[in-house]
């Protein structure tokens, strides 16, 4: 008795609308399928189709198993698409969107280790800090930083961030340390474009959510440059820890009123769907998790 055979008959049955279609699209004998679905109804006891000479319906308990069986056999097709694309030989053309900064800092130096490993694979990396419709634009993957909305799109987090609010301690020294998140609104302060908060900062602090209307001196719509204003001495950013970590551990920028915390931001590598993935996008996306996974605790 092969169950799962009796299963992808019926649903053949009910979704052509005929015995005589449904052995056509199965490749049987008519008769084959009408003993396959007279099998399945007598083991369970019911009758889940009407039969007339000029049409079939569904009876309530019909409807209830075609519906279960759809998902039990959809859920097997997915278990075997997962099994393929992991076993199957990574390989062609790769689109890769992914934000500049981090891209260009702890992206590109792993390029060559994913080339060696799967030489057959082609890249294309493109950045670029505005948020692609991967389905519209055609890319395979993409690497976002945020906190994720619901999203028909599939997501693996490899990596955190924090957003720190630091300043160089030249820039400290000649206008005073900020002791309190609404004094930032006398600071000078680079704002990064993209921010979805635009010049509104909050933070979580001992006595609950604050927030602080910054007045800044400068807009941009890269990290880098605010970064790099930061060194200057030009005033007071709010920057993830995988850009301005190694600043802070040198000393080069200081971290600013630490018991009030910004957001914390997931890095995640997005893809269309669960189903079907391909080898080479599950190739970068396991690469990807394993190393960031050795390395990310350092942020």
């Amino acid at each position: 008795m092969d169950r799962f055979l009796e299963m992808q008959t019926f649903g053949a049955v009910v979704d052509a609308g005929s015995f005589v279609k449904a052995a056509d699209a199965l490749g049987m004998s008519k008769a084959a399928v009408s003993r396959h679905v007279g099998d399945l109804e007598a083991r369970l006891g019911v009758r889940l189709l009407h039969r007339t000479t000029r049409r079939l319906s569904l009876s309530g308990e019909g409807q209830v198993f075609y519906a279960r069986s759809k998902e039990l056999l959809a859920g097997v097709d997915e278990a075997e698409a997962e099994i393929t694309s992991r076993s199957g030989a990574a390989s062609g053309l790769l689109r890769v969107n992914a934000p500049v900064t981090f891209g260009i800092r702890h992206l590109a130096p792993l390029w060559g280790v994913f080339r060696a490993r799967y030489p057959k694979v082609t890249l294309d990396v493109t950045l670029a800090d505005r948020v692609v419709d991967l389905v519209e634009e055609g890319y395979d993957m993409a690497i976002r930083i945020a906190t994720l909305p619901s999203s028909t799109l599939i997501s693996k987090r490899l990596a955190t961030t924090r957003m720190v609010l630091c300043a160089s301690p030249q820039y400290l020294l000649a206008h005073g340390v900020p002791g309190d998140p609404a004094e930032l609104a006398a600071h000078a302060v680079v704002s990064y474009s993209y921010w979805s908060t635009k010049d509104e900062w909050h933070f979580d602090g001992p006595q609950g959510h604050v927030s602080v209307k910054t007045n800044p001196c400068m807009h941009t719509n890269s990290g880098d440059t605010c970064r790099a204003a930061a060194l200057a001495h030009q005033g007071v950013i709010l920057q993830p820890t995988f850009l301005v970590g190694n600043d802070l551990a040198a000393g080069t920028l200081v971290e600013l009123m630490p018991e009030f915390r910004s957001i914390e931001l997931g890095i995640y590598a997005i893809y269309p769907t669960r189903k079907h993935v391909a080898p080479k996008v599950r190739a970068l996306v396991d690469f990807l998790a394993e190393h960031f996974a050795q390395t990310s605790s350092a942020w």
